[in-house]
C-alpha cells in the first residue's frame, strides 16, 4: 500500500488518477502509523513551502518522515521542504537534501513562475529507467533547488536547477509526474519498483 501524505498541500486528485492507472493501491493519510507501515510514501505539493512545513510540524510529520527506511517521493513543493531551507516564507524545512531553495530571479523574457514542458538532462538515477535524457516533463514553479551533491537530473529556467534529488531513499522531483504524460507515468512506475 503507497501512503500519500495529507497535509492540505497536495494535487491529490491527479496523483490518485497517476497511481490508479499503474494499477496500485493507495490511501491518503497523515497517521504516521499508516505511514511507517506503507510500502511507499509521496509526499505531493502544490503551494507554499512555509505553510507546507507548518502543516507538517502541526501533525507532527516531519521526525515521522525523517526515520523513514522504505522509499519516499516528494513532489514540488513535497521536495522542497525535504531540502534545507526555502526562501519562500524563510521556511526552515526538513534538511533531508542537501539544497536551499531559491526563487528565480526575474529577467527579461523570463517568465516566473516556471510553468510549463521542460527537457530534462543528466539523469542518474533507477528512478529514470526507459527514460531519455531530453524527454520534457511539466513544471510549475517559482521556487528552485539548485545543483547539489543530491541532484539526480536537471532542467533550465533558463539556468540549470536541480529537477531531481535523491538521498538514500528519498527521492524528489520538481516537476509533477503525474501530469507529464508517458514519461511521468514511467517515473511513477519506476519509483514503485524500488
Amino acid at each position: 500500500m503507497i501512503a500519500i501524505i495529507d497535509y492540505n498541500m497536495g494535487n491529490i486528485r491527479s496523483l490518485g488518477n497517476a497511481l490508479a492507472r499503474l494499477g496500485a493501491e493507495w490511501t491518503l493519510t497523515s497517521d504516521p502509523a499508516i505511514i511507517e507501515r506503507a510500502s511507499h510514501v509521496i509526499l505531493p505539493g502544490v503551494g507554499n513551502a512555509a505553510q507546507a512545513m507548518d502543516n507538517l510540524k502541526r501533525l507532527n510529520l516531519p521526525e515521522t518522515i525523517w526515520k523513514l527506511r522504505h522509499p519516499v517521493l516528494g513532489i514540488c513543493v513535497g521536495m522542497q521542504v525535504m531540502c534545507r531551507t526555502s526562501e519562500e516564507g524563510n521556511a526552515e524545512c526538513m534538511g533531508i537534501f542537501d539544497a536551499h531553495v531559491k526563487r528565480f530571479r526575474e529577467q527579461q523574457g523570463i517568465k516566473v513562475p516556471h510553468m510549463g514542458w521542460s527537457r530534462l538532462s543528466n539523469l542518474e538515477s533507477k528512478l529514470f529507467k526507459g527514460i531519455d535524457s531530453d524527454e520534457s516533463v511539466y513544471f510549475v514553479h517559482s521556487y528552485y533547488a539548485p545543483l547539489c551533491p543530491d541532484t539526480i537530473a536537471t532542467a533550465r529556467h533558463p539556468e540549470m536547477f536541480s529537477a531531481a534529488l535523491k538521498y538514500e531513499n528519498f527521492y524528489g522531483t520538481q516537476f509533477h509526474p503525474e501530469k507529464s504524460g508517458d514519461v511521468g507515468h514511467r517515473i511513477l512506475e519506476n519509483f514503485l519498483h524500488i
